[in-house]
């Protein structure tokens, strides 16, 4: 059986064995960041934020990790999704007990306003499907034929609710011929509101002064609803999830409210999100890991040096070139030598908090249940050693490289996986990289600020504003709350046979652009472990005799730093006055890249 090469992680000492039961969230040996705890890693507290401010999210988190029970937890690389869904099924509490309020209210008032609150609720309603037609996006990019009804709509909207408001305020405080003369007009102008009006006259339904005050009263009530649960987030982010406080996780309000289902399926996320054991559907085995970064592959045939004098090379297994690759990787922790050891132990470049280790992707069919994958050391160890010189197509043997930068906003992970088969060198590498949580999470802190810090007028103004669509949002609240409890009930998933994880939490949190800035240390994480792990194959074969000519032909550094590699669409060469060969042409560019 092959032998671990899996080098010692940095920030732990070399003679502290394992922890025999390491305390929730912990994650297995070897693989712990080495910087802080993936809980209280600033990814995590930006997702958390974020399953208070997108429901969308929030949703997606609940329906992946708590409602598919079926489903395994992708790799949570530099983030804990255990802590995640706690604050997503918290503020999920949360709205749901607001939500349940305002509609209770909108609810009430038609009995006891005597139905004199369709004056409001119609121009809302107008309001509600302006807004819908308009849709989310920015005016520069919204269609002309969404802008001009969803413009229509929501002036009509307005000017009937003033309208109604007016109409309100005469019934409630002036006399019976004001009343009779404005709902004169409104019935003369052909209004839809003045036929309202006219239902609602106190003639028709016996409404007075009472109905109208309590017609009044109910978007007030509404919008300090609005108001409070708009506080309660505004705490929970500036508070429990505030840099200060986040790092504590014990004292977490979310990490205390749990049920027995929900206690249950965080211990099991738990053991599955930092394993090196990856049980992976056949669709997306790489989920969690972010988007591909130019992944590449290259074959070479394995030739006997021609000074060895006669002597036969070395046999060459997958563990040999990996335990060369290793300790070439490794060494990019240690910072180039400086002045003095003050100024090198100064040096703050992530590659010092560089992850290397052994991973192996195991297909989730054939389980039987999800707890029956084997996550023990014994278990993982039976499938390390079987997988790395088997070259399976669906086990699958990978040493894992990670950078965490940026608070593990971004994540470097490079896939290295190597095969020798019928005297032939394969050598697979698969870069990945998860880019920074979404800007509508990365500035919670400053919008939860702004709105604490706000003044008493502002803040009602703006609960006020979102009074038109609280209905709306609650009914749609409650929906999806139903629909997750249903599937809860009547799906099955409880006891259905195990499923790889169908999407991730980093990843669904996660923007499409980095900056510049991040976007320069992913390129210069990826080319130096690239080309690291490109001399240790070429140290190995060197060192078991054999040529390394082909293959340093076909990883060759030029001007500019430069890389040629064979992929698998064919030669690519980066930088200028490069030359191309293959077997039918060469092409010289001195003016630029061909390929």
């Amino acid at each position: 059986m092959a032998q671990s090469f899996v080098p010692q992680q940095p920030g732990q000492p070399p003679s502290t064995p394992p922890p025999s039961t390491p305390p929730p969230g912990t994650p297995p040996h070897g693989t712990s960041p080495p910087g802080a705890h993936p809980a209280t890693s600033e990814a995590t507290r930006l997702l958390c934020a974020g399953a208070y401010l997108d429901d969308g999210f929030r949703d997606a988190v609940i329906d992946e990790l708590y409602v598919h029970e079926e489903r395994f937890a992708a790799p949570s690389l530099g983030y804990d999704a255990s802590r995640v869904l706690a604050h997503a099924l918290r503020a999920r509490r949360v709205e749901l007990g607001w939500a349940a309020g305002v509609l209770a209210l909108w609810i009430v008032a038609f009995p006891l306003t005597k139905g004199l609150v369709v004056l409001l609720v119609v121009p809302f309603l107008v309001l509600g499907i302006a807004r819908w037609i308009r849709g989310r996006a920015v005016a520069a990019v919204t269609p002309i034929y969404r802008l001009v009804p969803a413009f229509l709509l929501r002036w009509y909207g307005r000017i009937m609710l003033f309208q109604g408001a007016l109409f309100l305020l005469l019934l409630a405080l002036g006399d019976e011929e004001s009343r009779w003369e404005l709902l004169g007009d409104l019935s003369e102008a052909g209004e839809v509101l003045g036929f309202l009006a006219l239902l609602a006259a106190e003639e028709v339904w016996g409404v007075g002064r009472l109905e109208a005050w309590i017609t009044i009263a109910v978007p007030l009530l509404v919008a300090w609803a609005v108001a409070v649960q708009r506080g309660q987030f505004a705490r929970a982010l500036t508070q429990e999830l505030s840099k200060e406080r986040f790092p504590d996780q014990r004292a977490d309000p979310a990490e205390q409210a749990e049920g027995a289902r929900s206690r249950r399926l965080r211990d099991r996320i738990r053991i599955e999100q930092h394993a090196r054991l990856v049980m992976y559907g056949a669709d997306d085995p790489f989920c969690g890991a972010g988007e591909p970064y130019e992944p590449w592959s290259l074959s070479i045939e394995l030739r006997p040096r021609k000074d060895l004098d006669g002597k036969a090379p070395e046999p060459l297994d997958n563990s040999a070139i990996m335990r060369h690759v290793v300790p070439l990787v490794e060494a990019l922790r240690v910072p180039s030598p400086h002045g003095s050891p003050q100024i090198q132990a100064a040096v703050r470049d992530r590659l010092r908090d560089l992850e290397i280790d052994e991973v192996v992707f195991l297909p989730v069919d054939g389980l039987p249940a999800r707890t029956a994958a084997p996550y023990t050391p014994e278990g993982f160890e039976a499938h390390r050693s079987g997988s790395i010189e088997e070259g399976g197509e669906t086990r699958r043997h990978f040493l894992r490289i990670r950078v965490g930068g940026w608070g593990e906003e971004i994540v470097t992970t490079v896939f290295v996986r190597v095969h020798t088969q019928g005297g032939m060198l394969m050598l697979e590498v698969a870069p990945h990289v998860l880019r920074p949580v979404k800007p509508l999470y990365r500035y919670a802190d400053r919008i939860a600020h702004r709105y604490r810090h706000n003044h008493h007028f502002g803040k009602a103004v703006w609960a006020l504003g979102q009074t038109p669509r609280s209905a709306g949002q609650a009914v749609v609240t409650l929906w999806r709350a139903l629909g997750h409890a249903w599937r809860l009930l009547t799906a099955g998933h409880a006891h259905a046979l195990p499923e790889g994880p169908a999407v991730s939490v980093r990843e669904l949190g996660s923007d499409d652009d980095a900056s510049l800035f991040q976007e320069m240390d992913v390129s210069r994480y990826l080319k130096s472990v690239q080309d690291r792990v490109a001399n240790g194959v070429t140290v190995a074969l060197r060192e078991a005799g054999y040529e390394t000519a082909e293959f340093e032909q076909k990883i060759v550094h030029v001007a500019e730093g430069g890389t040629f590699i064979e992929n698998t669409k064919g030669n690519v060469t980066l930088g200028n006055h490069n030359t191309v060969t293959n077997k039918s042409f060469t092409t010289s560019t001195p003016g630029g890249n061909r390929g």
